[in-house]
């Protein structure tokens, strides 16, 4: 069977860029062809005309920026989208939005520019090709606006002591579906394994921190695991969870995992189905690749309940699936369930 050749258009206003973009990417022998536009419009303009393979958006673009452009594509003509942009660098809040408008992954742009861009080259040039393999699912979900704030009542003992999630590509805007839809009294902690570079972990546990009654940080070593509040691994190393006496905390781990690390799903589910045993919730969302998948069997194994997100509603059932395949997962349900089923588990 032939190779399939990639056809990448990049979107940036500047022309320099563009052609330092360009001279990367034609580096690799499985990019056939580089096309550039000048703004989000002609990129959607673009994409409904030629399809792409992937298109590498820049965020500032004058009227017809970024933002635009990623409606309008995945509204009309559905296509895996990477933002390369430098405002991530210090507002994370544009980032969140378009990549709750259906855009898949996020590069910073090195705001000192040329020669930083070109030491992550292979960094792009991955990027473009493990997009280029996609299956688009449920490109355009925005996470609801309406946020439970409401108390549940759970009785004085649930069947379930945590919920553990993991999740990848797509993930950031699944996880905050999820959070949207808990109660702001939750009987249980809920810790999260969230594919993304370091710092947009912090400003992504801000941002949900900001919209949810629950309280939301980024996990540090040594945090004891508290009902109605929420833990998002670093991105800096795989965390784990150990066990003193009725206490839970959260520590580090210096093993690597062979599907992905910092963080790892794997190792945060590995030591949940350890620790918590039967009274363990596993949650797998969107992403690609098959990390987690170990882990959730394990929690499975272990007596928990194990949930994965349903094909139709994942931007990439790659992880869910593989979970699936292996006998990991005990019900799929689609995102906008997943918090009330959640609830429903442990009333």
């Amino acid at each position: 069977m032939e190779k399939k050749l990639i056809h990448v258009l990049v979107a940036d206003d500047s022309v320099l860029m563009r052609l330092l973009i360009c001279d990367i990417l034609l580096e690799d022998s499985d990019i056939k062809q580089v096309s550039q536009v000048k703004n989000g419009l002609e990129a959607f303009e673009f994409c409904k005309k030629n399809r792409p393979d992937v298109v590498l958006m820049d965020m500032n673009m004058g009227h017809y920026d970024g933002a635009f452009g990623v409606q309008k594509i995945m509204e009309e003509c559905p296509t895996p989208i990477i933002i390369l942009s430098a405002v991530g660098n210090t507002d994370m809040e544009p980032i969140m939005e378009v990549m709750a408008k259906g855009a898949i992954d996020f590069i910073h742009k090195p705001v000192k520019g040329n020669a930083d861009l070109r030491d992550m080259a292979q960094e792009l040039i991955r990027s473009v090709k493990e997009a280029s393999r996609l299956e688009l699912g449920y490109v355009h979900h925005v996470a609801p606006k309406k946020i439970n704030t409401n108390p549940h009542q759970f009785g004085e003992e649930t069947g379930y002591q945590a919920v553990i999630i993991g999740s990848s590509t797509g993930g950031p805007t699944a996880v905050e579906t999820i959070i949207h839809n808990l109660p702001s009294n939750l009987a249980v902690p809920v810790v999260i394994a969230q594919h993304m570079p370091p710092h947009f972990v912090t400003s992504f546990a801000a941002r949900l921190n900001a919209l949810s009654p629950l309280t939301i940080a980024v996990a540090r070593k040594d945090d004891v695991l508290k009902p109605r509040h929420v833990y998002i691994a670093a991105g800096t190393r795989n965390i784990i969870l150990k066990r003193d006496g009725s206490t839970v905390s959260v520590d580090y781990t210096f093993d690597r995992y062979k599907e992905f690390n910092s963080p790892s799903v794997d190792a945060l589910m590995l030591s949940a189905a350890e620790v918590y045993g039967p009274k363990c919730i596993g949650v797998i969302l969107t992403g690609m690749g098959r990390d987690g998948t170990d882990g959730l069997k394990a929690i499975r194994n272990a007596g928990g309940y194990t949930i994965a997100q349903s094909k139709e509603t994942c931007v990439v059932y790659g992880m869910p699936k593989s979970a699936v395949e292996a006998g990991a997962v005990m019900q799929s349900v689609p995102i906008a369930e997943i918090g009330g089923f959640i609830v429903s588990c442990l009333a």
